[in-house]
């Protein structure tokens, strides 16, 4: 049986889904997985760089510096205890090491090496290495301290065997039991030589020899003269120093010599130089592989800058193409706006010919009566000059004629009777003031139509709002000929702004408002006011028709107007709402329909940096 019926369809899997084969991911899942691939790839390479860092040699130094200077400071010490012992009984007192004063500072910069320094050894081992060396520290300046109470004691001792000595020869003529004296005189001698061995051997046999010699002097002093017996007492005190001194120096002794200070030092020394090593051995192993890895990415890299330099091209030319259609229809768009902008300001302008037409008019009616009259009375003006003129050159003559003289000073003096009857120099100033106040109002509806149509738009200065609604004010003067205008211009500072634009805003909201109130009656208020500390308030408010609520959204539309055909283009609210944006204002409305509208401005006294004044509206 033949079969009729189609072939069914045969189903293809997208491309996206599928390539040569293989399953391939959709495209919104792929960017995340690139993403992460890289992350991936960025933190490895950043762990074998890490791990590839060898040895900070300049903090290794820092650190091997100051442990060889506090080994160099341990010697120094052990070598003036060791000094000190060897030449104790020589009554003279050493200097102490100057090395041993850097000891703080070096403890303290090595603690601060070791908090920015990651070694573990150095982090461990290093407590222990001060405590040792503040430890020693404080042996070695006790043990100064007893050393220097010892050897003065046998600087004295010395001083002393010279000074009985020489108080027994005073005393030996005068003293009846010389034989006391000769055993004063042996018992110091041995006193002093058993003294001098117990310093150089601090026994406890040698300590109860000097013992037993100081009590023989004592007893055999007994009796003795006075200064004799002083000079046996201050070496009794001497002894007594050295007994007690000199066994706090020997166990000091031994504690110094007992100290840890200096094996720590090479102890931590020669762990730290070990750990140093191993690090650099492990940075050397995985440089290697960072150079490896580092390979792999840079022909990843390369494989991918290939990739994407074919895309790019292809796409550098789509989206040349899409710049060139943009921009020639956003040059399009310029050149409509500003054709547009000017159509507005023409359509403004001219709604304002017919009535600056009318008020140029009256002041020029004055300019030229007066004119009129003034070229009326130049004849005699003129007649009265000349005839002033002859009569002083014949005064300047040296022998005038008596009879002409007369004449023309009664000429002269009846042309000047008869501009004072006429009043004619009064007249001619009034005249002059008529045509002077004619070419101001002239000169002030010139200048402020030139202030509202200069092409300087962009001109951005200090300007007071009073000053820009007179001005528009004026210019409007046409439009409120049948209108109540109540101003409340308040105390106001001047603002940075474009006053042209400003005034532009000013001269379409009071036209409006004029226009509102359709009766041949109606009032207008314009009221200026600080807003706060920042910001100015203009409102301009009339009891015109107001707007309905259901085109209230709408009025600020490019293009929306509720006036007839060719009566309005529909763009002066738009344009004063964008001016006023520009100039990082507001502008709002408020109306009702049957009691009026009334629109306000708030500006700041100094535009924030965003602010675009100056741009074409």
């Amino acid at each position: 049986m033949e079969n009729n019926q189609p072939p069914l369809p045969v189903m293809k899997a997208p491309a996206a889904r599928k390539q040569f084969g293989r399953f391939s991911l959709p495209h919104a899942a792929r960017f995340p997985l690139f993403a992460l691939g890289a992350v991936g790839l960025v933190a490895l390479l950043g762990f074998l760089y890490q791990k590839s860092q060898g040895v900070d040699y300049r903090q290794q130094g820092e650190v091997l510096s100051y442990l060889r200077e506090l080994k160099e400071i341990d010697a120094s010490w052990d070598l003036e205890v060791l000094r000190g012992r060897v030449e104790g009984t020589s009554g003279k007192t050493r200097p102490a090491s100057p090395q041993g004063t850097r000891t703080p500072e070096l403890l303290k910069r090595l603690r601060q090496v070791a908090a920015e320094n990651a070694s573990p050894v150095l982090k461990r081992n290093l407590p222990a290495l001060i405590s040792a060396f503040e430890q020693k520290t404080e042996l070695i300046n006790r043990y100064r301290a007893a050393s220097a109470t010892v050897t003065q004691a046998l600087g004295r001792m010395v001083e002393f065997d010279g000074e009985i000595a020489g108080l027994i020869r005073g005393a030996w003529q005068a003293h009846p039991k010389r034989e006391q004296l000769v055993a004063i005189e042996s018992a110091s001698a041995l006193l002093f030589a058993q003294v001098l061995r117990y310093a150089t051997d601090p026994t406890e046999s040698h300590r109860k020899n000097v013992e037993l010699f100081i009590s023989d002097v004592r007893k055999a002093g007994a009796g003795a003269p006075p200064a004799l017996r002083q000079g046996l007492a201050r070496m009794d005190s001497t002894v007594q120093q050295i007994l007690g001194a000199k066994p706090v120096e020997d166990e000091l002794f031994r504690k110094i010599a007992m100290a840890s200070a200096g094996p720590r030092v090479d102890s931590l020394t020669d762990a730290f130089t070990s750990e140093t090593a191993e690090i650099q051995s492990d940075s050397e192993r995985y440089r290697i592989y960072l150079i490896a890895y580092a390979a792999a990415l840079l022909v990843l890299t390369g494989w991918l800058l290939s990739k994407l330099a074919v895309s790019y091209r292809l796409l550098e030319s789509r989206v040349e193409e899409r710049t060139r259609e943009l921009s020639d229809a956003l040059r399009q768009l310029k050149e409509s706006e500003s054709q547009l902008i000017q159509t507005e300001k023409m359509s403004s302008l001219g709604q304002m010919v017919a009535g600056i037409a009318h008020e140029i008019n009256t002041p020029l009616a004055y300019v030229k009566n007066s004119l009129g009259s003034v070229a009326g009375k130049l004849p005699e003006v003129k007649k009265l000059v000349v005839e002033t003129n002859k009569l002083l050159k014949l005064m300047e003559d040296g022998n005038p004629d008596p009879e002409r003289l007369h004449a023309k000073y009664t000429s002269v003096n009846d042309l000047i009777h008869r501009f004072a009857e006429q009043q004619a120099l009064a007249e001619l100033g009034q005249l002059a003031s008529d045509g002077l106040y004619g070419i101001e109002q002239i000169s002030e509806i010139v200048l402020n139509l030139k202030n509202f149509s200069r092409l300087d738009r962009s001109k951005v200065t200090s300007f007071n709002l009073n000053e820009g609604l007179e001005s528009a004010l004026i210019l409007a003067k046409h439009e409120l000929k049948h209108l109540s205008v109540k101003k409340h211009f308040g105390d106001i500072p001047a603002i940075t702004c474009s006053p042209s634009q400003l005034n532009q805003v000013f001269l379409n909201l009071i036209n409006n408002a004029a226009q509102a109130i359709e009766s041949g009656a109606g009032e207008i208020t314009i009221t200026t006011r600080a807003e706060d500390a920042d910001h100015i308030a203009v409102e301009i408010a009339d009891n015109g028709k107001g707007i309905p609520p259901e085109i209230m959204s709408k009025i600020f539309d490019p293009f929306f107007t509720t006036k007839a055909v060719g009566k309005g283009t529909g763009l002066g609210l738009s344009i004063s709402y964008k001016i006023i944006e520009q100039h990082g204002g507001k502008i709002s409305v408020d109306s009702t329909v049957g009691t009026g509208t009334r629109f306000t401005i708030v500006l700041p006294l100094n535009p924030p940096e965003t602010a675009e004044i100056g741009k074409s509206a």
